[in-house]
């Protein structure tokens, strides 16, 4: 048995299935790890849901933002915007099935046995692995309960850009949200700086990646994340993965077997 962790899908099913096709994938002996971002923007978001549904128990999902803004769309919440590819999901027969176990997914996946932890964006460096599970957790029940149209109305905004274990409400669950799949740079603090998505060299003044401050969490145990294409898979930090390698902007889909640390990789069809 073997554990991939892969990175933002995006809507990329045919390299998805390529991928699957190289790493000799079996969901009745191996699991596959999605660190978020299944769909959007590119050709194949209602595919690449049918493809993660049907692995069952052998797939392992967490959220990202644009996983998120299809929630939030399909409840009428948020308009689509001039880049997304969402429409033959949310038309398709089966979207409420789709679309109702894409809100049970968790913010966050710990494997104690593995030794690895996986959001979409990263654990900022002030909190504990402890402190990111229970914070999930938070918002993973509202996103269950009979509170989500109220919860993912109040979730798409900058503010708080800190965190503060005093927020209550929807700055709470914004905050944890954004934090999870949105964070790229960040301030000792933990002050975010949501506009930047350029490489990890280019930081904003005041700013660095999240990843470059000393971690509560790794190296001790192994922390995945995907959402920074612009990193190219590449920390510079041991035990801190990037897995987005920008297959929607052309680049190549990435998976990491997590017992043996050694990846593969298949190059986008569409450059």
């Amino acid at each position: 048995m073997a554990t991939y962790a892969v990175g933002d899908l995006q809507g990329c099913y045919d390299e998805l299935k390529q991928l699957l096709k190289k790493i000799d994938f079996h969901p009745a002996r191996d699991r596959l790890w999605c660190v978020g971002d299944l769909v959007n923007r590119g050709p194949g978001s209602l595919d690449v849901l049918r493809l993660i549904t049907d692995l069952g128990s052998s797939a392992q999902v967490v959220l990202g933002n644009h996983d998120f803004h299809l929630l939030a769309v399909a409840q009428g919440l948020r308009k689509t915007k001039r880049s997304d590819t969402l429409d033959k999901l949310l038309k398709a027969k089966d979207a409420p099935q789709l679309l109702a176990w894409l809100a049970q997914q968790p913010l966050l996946h710990y494997d104690a046995e593995l030794n690895a932890v996986m959001t979409h964006a990263g654990i900022p460096p002030i909190w504990s692995l402890a402190q990111a599970q229970a914070l999930a957790a938070e918002v993973e029940l509202e996103l269950r309960s009979s509170r989500q149209r109220d919860f993912l109305s109040r979730l798409f905004a900058n503010d708080p850009l800190c965190w503060s274990d005093q927020l209550t409400g929807a700055e709470r669950h914004r905050a944890i949200v954004n934090y999870l799949t949105r964070m790229r740079f960040c301030r000792a603090d933990g002050t975010l700086e949501l506009e930047t998505k350029s490489e990890a060299a280019n930081a904003p003044v005041g700013y660095a990646p999240w990843f470059h401050y000393p971690s509560q969490i790794a190296p001790q145990t192994r922390l995945l994340f995907g959402h920074w294409a612009a990193l190219k898979g590449r920390t510079g930090r041991a035990g801190i993965f990037s897995l987005d390698t920008g297959c929607v902007w052309g680049e190549c889909l990435t998976a990491l077997r997590l017992e043996d640390q050694q990846l593969f990789q298949v190059p986008a069809q569409k450059k």
